[in-house]
Protein backbone atom coordinates (compact mmCIF):
# COMPACT_ATOMS: atom_id res chain seq x y z
CA UNK A 1 0.00 0.00 0.00
CA UNK A 2 1.83 3.12 -1.04
CA UNK A 3 0.61 6.44 -1.40
CA UNK A 4 -1.28 5.70 -4.73
CA UNK A 5 -3.35 2.50 -3.98
CA UNK A 6 -5.13 1.47 -7.19
CA UNK A 7 -8.42 2.74 -5.60
CA UNK A 8 -6.92 6.15 -5.31
CA UNK A 9 -5.99 6.08 -9.43
CA UNK A 10 -9.59 5.02 -9.84
CA UNK A 11 -11.28 8.27 -8.00
CA UNK A 12 -9.00 10.28 -9.97
CA UNK A 13 -9.70 8.90 -13.24
CA UNK A 14 -13.29 9.36 -12.02
CA UNK A 15 -12.90 12.91 -11.89
CA UNK A 16 -10.77 13.93 -14.87
CA UNK A 17 -13.09 12.50 -16.78
CA UNK A 18 -16.17 14.56 -14.76
CA UNK A 19 -14.26 17.72 -14.96
CA UNK A 20 -12.71 17.65 -18.37
CA UNK A 21 -15.37 14.96 -20.22
CA UNK A 22 -14.46 12.46 -22.45
CA UNK A 23 -14.70 14.65 -25.78
CA UNK A 24 -11.58 16.71 -24.91
CA UNK A 25 -10.01 13.90 -23.19
CA UNK A 26 -9.85 12.34 -26.66
CA UNK A 27 -9.54 15.28 -28.68
CA UNK A 28 -6.03 15.65 -25.63
CA UNK A 29 -4.52 12.34 -26.46
CA UNK A 30 -4.77 12.40 -30.63
CA UNK A 31 -2.99 15.89 -30.10
CA UNK A 32 -0.42 14.92 -27.89
CA UNK A 33 -0.17 11.86 -29.93
CA UNK A 34 0.52 14.10 -33.52
CA UNK A 35 3.09 16.22 -31.47
CA UNK A 36 5.14 12.76 -30.22
CA UNK A 37 5.12 11.63 -33.96
CA UNK A 38 6.01 15.33 -35.46
CA UNK A 39 8.91 15.28 -33.10
CA UNK A 40 10.28 11.83 -33.93
CA UNK A 41 10.15 12.64 -37.64
CA UNK A 42 12.03 15.67 -37.66
CA UNK A 43 14.57 14.14 -34.87
CA UNK A 44 14.69 11.67 -37.32
CA UNK A 45 15.05 13.98 -40.32
CA UNK A 46 17.57 16.25 -38.30
CA UNK A 47 19.71 12.96 -38.21
CA UNK A 48 19.86 12.26 -42.12
CA UNK A 49 20.49 15.80 -43.10
CA UNK A 50 24.40 15.89 -43.73
CA UNK A 51 26.69 17.78 -41.49
CA UNK A 52 28.06 19.73 -44.92
CA UNK A 53 25.00 22.46 -44.19
CA UNK A 54 25.45 23.92 -41.34
CA UNK A 55 26.67 27.50 -42.01
CA UNK A 56 30.30 28.48 -41.81
CA UNK A 57 31.68 30.37 -38.16
CA UNK A 58 31.16 34.10 -38.13
CA UNK A 59 33.83 36.23 -38.10
CA UNK A 60 34.22 38.59 -35.03
CA UNK A 61 34.22 42.47 -36.64
CA UNK A 62 37.67 44.65 -35.72
CA UNK A 63 36.34 47.99 -34.94
CA UNK A 64 38.34 50.40 -37.18
CA UNK A 65 40.26 53.38 -35.39
CA UNK A 66 39.25 56.38 -36.83
CA UNK A 67 39.39 58.36 -33.84
CA UNK A 68 41.41 58.69 -31.25
CA UNK A 69 41.27 56.28 -27.87
CA UNK A 70 41.34 58.73 -25.41
CA UNK A 71 38.39 60.74 -26.97
CA UNK A 72 34.62 59.97 -25.73
CA UNK A 73 32.03 58.11 -27.95
CA UNK A 74 28.39 59.50 -27.81
CA UNK A 75 25.37 57.15 -27.72
CA UNK A 76 22.07 58.85 -29.44
CA UNK A 77 19.60 57.49 -27.64
CA UNK A 78 16.09 59.30 -26.19
CA UNK A 79 15.24 59.34 -22.78
CA UNK A 80 11.62 58.80 -21.48
CA UNK A 81 10.18 59.94 -18.18
CA UNK A 82 8.59 57.67 -15.79
CA UNK A 83 5.89 58.86 -13.33
CA UNK A 84 5.73 57.28 -10.28
CA UNK A 85 2.52 55.83 -8.95
CA UNK A 86 0.97 58.26 -6.28
CA UNK A 87 0.82 56.83 -2.74
CA UNK A 88 -2.21 57.30 -0.17
CA UNK A 89 -0.67 57.10 2.94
Amino acid sequence: MGIFDWKHWIVLLVVVVLVFGTKKLKNFGSDLGESIKGFKKAMNEEETKPAEQTPPPVQPVQPQATSPLNQPQTIDGQAHKVEEPIRKD
